[in-house]
């Protein structure tokens, strides 16, 4: 049944470049992140049930755990709903001629080949087969970065493509002392198997074990949108159609950290401890805060706002995985789903305001919540949240590791931590709450939403976002600790 999330995707992207009416490639789109998601669900019974799943007939390609399984989830929710958001995003992108009818076809073809090298990435065990995934994501991607073809978009993706290749390509470097670090060890039917090298963890090669993570938090490092390899993203996410955005921030960079989180794994089991790993991540989790509360302070346009926030939240997982704490690991793993979850519904929300305003400046935005009832509630809330207060689900898993800072030795870095936060939270009231309120300038601009289906998609991830503060299903609270285990050890 698994093995279908690879199948759906590719068949959706032959029929999408066959069929030319734009009905049915809206159909064929909406069908197969349906399909997609029902497939994920039932692979979660299966997680949950057993631990992990792969298949014999597959020769052992296709491998799930529960770490996986939730950066799987993430991956196919976000998809769902920018399928469903695309609908009424891209007619609009139409009736406004900035889109061709003709050109949804390769947009669809595009966001589907890009969806099937991030299940590709988080579905095999063999950590070359998950390089090439990724790898395969920026190529993809690239595309659909660039699609307005316009020079700042096509700079972008320029930008996108030579920074993170160059990530890649250091990434493979450490996949290879990986490799090497093995040498002995494994062998050649289980060289790069991530369940084998885990297994023979203690067996491994120390000091080359050591060169291969810090080349391989290098390079996926880039793809994920840690500081100082973070310069593609704002670029990327803003100049990349919104859907995109919201795909790009809320599970492209996931699945990049996943990979690191997969050698870390190894490394932390080989040194009997975290302290090597730990303090990389932390260290570098937190330049990327600060980083992050810098630009976000002097930001002018509010999707690159919002890209910076993501370079921010990407370091908040780091530095919870760097702390290595079950309470830090189990709030950094919520904190993926969370900021995921909230980060997408803000770039639907940008994709509306940008289609009514036809601007991304912020200082030619105003009256929001008067224009736009829906979206304006929805991205006025979904700031709050992002920047972690309560009772929103950002607010629940930064605690946790605020929490667990300080329950740790490292209690200067919890002091760090909780000021780049307030400081990334004045960052973002100073400069994005002015945008609500005010008459705007442009007189002609007629009250109500674009968009039916993306707006029915912002108000579902808002209330997604508030349940989930308040209240954790047992399902979900399972499948995360049997991933906190996994990182853990234990």
């Amino acid at each position: 049944m698994g093995i279908l999330l690879l199948i759906v995707p590719l068949v959706a992207v032959l029929l999408l470049l066959t069929v030319k009416q734009s009905q049915f490639r809206h159909a064929i789109s909406v069908g197969t992140s349906s399909l997609l998601l029902i497939l994920a669900l039932s692979l979660n019974r299966e997680v949950l049930l057993h631990g992990s799943v792969q298949y014999a007939s597959c020769g052992g390609f296709f491998y799930v755990d529960a770490l996986s399984m939730i950066v799987l989830d993430i991956v196919l929710i976000i998809g769902f709903m920018a399928a469903i958001f695309s609908l009424g995003y891209l007619e609009e992108e139409i009736k406004h001629g900035k889109l061709k009818r003709e050109r949804l076809g390769l947009y669809y073809s595009l966001m589907y080949t890009f969806i099937f090298t991030m299940v590709l990435a988080l579905t095999v065990k063999n950590m070359g087969l998950m390089w090439i995934a990724i790898e395969a994501t920026s190529l993809s991607s690239a595309f659909l970065v660039g699609f307005y073809n316009d020079k700042h978009a096509l700079e972008a993706a320029w930008k996108y493509v030579i920074l993170c290749s160059v990530g890649i390509a250091i990434a493979l470097l450490g996949i290879i002392l990986l490799h090497l670090s093995s040498a002995g060890v494994l062998n050649s039917s289980s060289f790069l198997d991530w369940t084998a090298l885990y297994t023979k963890a203690s067996s491994l090669k120390s000091s080359v074990l050591r060169l291969a993570f810090i080349f391989i938090l290098i390079g996926f490092g880039t793809k994920a949108g840690l500081a100082p390899m973070h310069n593609w993203l704002p670029d990327a996410h803003s100049q990349a159609p919104s859907p995109i955005s919201a795909l790009l921030s809320g599970v492209l960079l996931n699945t990049a950290l996943y990979g690191i989180i997969r050698a870390a794994v190894i490394v932390d089991r080989n040194q009997g401890s975290s302290s090597f790993t730990g303090r990389l991540l932390i260290g570098i989790g937190i330049l990327s805060i600060a980083t992050a509360a810098v630009f976000i302070l002097t930001q002018k346009d509010y999707k690159r706002l919002l890209a910076y926030s993501s370079i921010e939240h990407m370091g908040i997982i780091v530095v919870a995985m760097g702390l290595y704490s079950p309470l830090a690991v189990f709030g950094g793993l919520m904190h993926m789903i969370n900021h995921s979850l909230t980060k997408s519904m803000l770039f639907f929300s940008s994709g509306n305001i940008l289609q009514k305003y036809d601007t991304k400046q912020i200082s030619k935005l105003k009256g929001v919540l008067k224009i736009m009832p829906v979206t304006g509630t929805v991205f006025l809330l979904g700031l709050f949240a992002i920047a972690g207060t309560p009772p929103f689900s950002v607010f629940a898993s930064e605690f946790s590791i605020v929490v667990a800072v300080f329950n740790g030795p490292y209690k200067w870095v919890g002091v760090i931590f909780v000021l780049l936060l307030a400081a990334v939270f004045a960052g973002i009231a100073v400069t994005l709450l002015k945008i609500f309120y005010g008459e705007p300038d442009d007189k002609n601009l007629q009250v109500g939403e674009v968009n039916l289906p993306g707006t029915v998609c912002l108000v579902i991830l808002l209330v997604g976002i508030t349940v989930s503060g308040l209240y954790l299903p047992g399902d979900l609270k399972e499948l995360i600790t049997k991933a906190q285990g996994i990182i853990l050890g234990t």
